[in-house]
């Protein structure tokens, strides 16, 4: 090459290098981008998952037009398929008014994903909750996974609509398959030996609201301590038992509730699944 040539395809080069370190746009100012701090992280804190109650064709439209809500994601049922309807850099509009450990307005600091599912129809024989198709699970599992390991969320911040919005919000309800997830590694469980071991301790000496209110909130879930089994108390405990007990979500401060919560808040309590080790000891960060 000649040196004319050369040092022109240098010279190129250097202002390339200069141009796309100093961004500017007409009239803007010259933001040189050629340093990056060590101190930050995602502002995606939180992954929410909520179910649509509406099918298909219904929940893309109103997630998409003038309905005053949205999600960064949706899943389809059939086929089963993750669609992003608004970019993860943006707020989705799919929280509401919230609280989770001292954060309120989840919008602000979430991901929202919204699977389309019917939700619940009430019967004479009770509420009865529509079942999550195992493609569609798959496929929630992969995208979970994913957004986790872009923004790096904290195990035990992936939770439900319920759980911060408990009363007002069921999703995704006690069909939405969480054990599966702790199974998969992506959320931390409640060591079950030790939980069948505390039962029959809380069935002798069954605890009063204070300590079930005290426990919950210690979790996360927002809630006054009272000290009553009020109608907040019960939905507290409902939407607690919808997650991790969902055989038997009716609210009731049981034993078996009592124990779920003691182990999840005790040292060793928690475990969270690894590819090579198997379950060990994970401490979440309430």
């Amino acid at each position: 090459m000649p040196k004319t040539l050369h040092s022109k395809s240098l010279l190129a080069l250097t202002l390339a290098l200069l141009l796309s370190a100093c961004a500017t746009t007409p009239g803007g100012p010259h933001i040189d981008r050629s340093y990056n701090s060590d101190n930050q992280d995602s502002r995606a804190l939180f992954l929410v998952l909520h179910y649509t109650v509406l099918d298909w064709e219904k929940s893309l439209r109103v997630l998409t037009k003038g309905g005053q809500v949205s999600s960064h994601y949706l899943v389809r049922d059939e086929p089963a398929r993750s669609y992003l309807l608004v970019d993860e850099n943006r707020r989705a509009w799919h929280a509401g008014p919230s609280f989770w450990a001292g954060h309120t307005q989840l919008n602000s600091s979430s991901i929202g994903i919204e699977i389309v599912n019917a939700g619940y129809v009430d019967t004479p024989a009770g509420r009865v909750y529509a079942d999550f198709p195992e493609q569609q699970v798959q496929e929630v599992i992969r995208l979970v996974r994913d957004i986790v390991a872009r923004h790096q969320i904290r195990p035990e911040r992936i939770i439900g609509h319920a759980d911060i919005a408990p009363g007002r919000k069921q999703d995704p309800g006690p069909k939405f398959p969480w054990k599966r997830l702790a199974d998969e590694g992506i959320i931390p469980w409640p060591d079950l030996a030790q939980v069948k071991d505390k039962i029959a301790l809380f069935e002798s000496l069954p605890p009063g609201a204070a300590w079930f209110q005290d426990k919950l909130a210690r979790v996360g879930y927002k809630l006054a301590l009272t000290g009553e089994f009020d109608q907040a108390t019960k939905d507290v405990i409902s939407t607690f038992q919808m997650k991790y007990r969902a055989s038997d979500y009716s609210g009731t401060p049981d034993a078996e509730t009592a124990a779920l919560l003691e182990v999840m808040l005790s040292p060793n309590g928690m475990l969270l699944n690894t590819p090579t080790q198997g379950a060990k000891p994970y401490t979440p960060r309430w």
